[in-house]
């Protein structure tokens, strides 16, 4: 049973957190400050914590980097986009904006925990595409494409997930950290020229367009 570290001094938060893990098979604990939170990482080892930034004593900012070898999501009410890309780059596995979408929030969570406590693989494959998140390159056998921070964004997406039709709002949500700038009517553009760049690259569509709903990847059944 996966181990829920829930760090957040605001009990009706907490508890509707708390209720909501346990039903889903997630051992919970709590913790109402980072001074609490840190004596109770050091005795129980959690899998995943989910951290408030504005606690009581430590901060959630000061907190994180001694959470180690554990991802963490940051849970604030936080919105400016520098805190979040600041928090990513000390740590952070993901950063959800309060109120939040509870299924959202789960799903997150799930991705998370099959991801494990290391760094995300840098390199993603799928057939005979494979993508160099760090170089930001499409390769196929001995050629490769560069690709737009945008364009990296989005297909680093769609290959973790590539059983399923991610929906625009999704892509835009999750990839809004690394990319602020893409925008809902500027994402048919950057999906459009990731398609061809793929598809001048290997001679094949990699990207199904869900009319009505979104994205998802399309893999060749040969695997060519």
């Amino acid at each position: 049973m996966k181990h829920i570290l829930i760090i957040d001094d605001d009990a009706h938060i907490g508890d509707m957190l708390a209720e909501a893990l346990t039903r889903e098979g997630y051992r919970v604990s709590r913790a109402y400050s980072g001074t609490e939170a840190l004596l109770l990482t050091e005795r129980t080892s959690p899998d995943l914590v989910l951290l408030d930034l504005m606690l009581p004593g430590l901060s959630g900012e000061q907190v994180l980097p001694r959470l180690k070898g554990v991802p963490v999501i940051v849970v604030s009410a936080k919105v400016d986009v520098q805190d979040k890309v600041d928090l990513l780059l000390g740590g952070a596995a993901d950063y959800v904006t309060k109120p939040f979408d509870m299924k959202g929030l789960l799903a997150r969570i799930a991705v998370r925990l099959r991801e494990g406590p290391g760094p995300a693989a840098a390199r993603l494959t799928a057939g005979d595409l494979t993508l160099d998140t760090d170089a930001r390159a499409a390769i196929c056998g001995d050629r490769q494409v560069h690709l737009t921070r945008t364009e990296c964004a989005i297909l680093k997406l769609l290959m973790r997930n590539p059983t399923q039709v991610i929906t625009k709002s999704a892509i835009l949500d999750r990839i809004s950290l690394d990319t602020p700038d893409c925008t809902e009517s500027s994402l048919k553009m950057h999906v459009s020229n990731l398609r061809r760049k793929l598809r001048d690259l290997t001679g094949h569509d990699w990207i199904e367009a869900v009319w009505g709903i979104g994205f998802k990847l399309r893999v060749p059944e040969d695997g060519a």
